[in-house]
């Protein structure tokens, strides 16, 4: 299973808000989508920002959202950029244009007190 994407069960439990601990958290929420192959699933965003339609994770066909009460999760500020950074690359993967610089490895000092064959 992909970071962010959870099968759901017959049965599933929802969390209410967990409290801050005085770093900055963005409000997640976990979204439920319906493939008409494969069943449902999860997946986990930033308010407002679920689609109607997502990519199963299984059979990557479009599935649709079902609507049912929330689910939501404070996550840190680190965390959430990692995860829409994640997203981002998706669609639009990084592109390297050059090597990067060459740095310059000193081998660690207690290597040269090793015995040499």
């Amino acid at each position: 299973m992909r970071c962010g994407v959870r099968r759901s069960g017959a049965h599933r439990t929802h969390s209410g808000l967990a409290a801050s601990t005085g770093t900055r958290r963005l409000l997640m929420a976990t979204y439920e989508y319906l493939c008409s192959r494969c069943g449902p699933f999860d997946v986990k965003l930033t308010i407002g920002t679920a689609p109607k339609a997502y990519g199963c994770p299984v059979c990557a066909g479009a599935a649709r959202r079902v609507y049912s009460s929330p689910s939501l999760r404070l996550t840190s500020h680190a965390v959430a950029a990692l995860h829409a950074r994640e997203e981002q690359a998706r669609e639009a993967p990084a592109v390297v244009s050059q090597l990067p610089p060459h740095r310059r490895v000193h081998p660690h000092p207690a290597l040269s007190r090793l015995p040499r064959l």
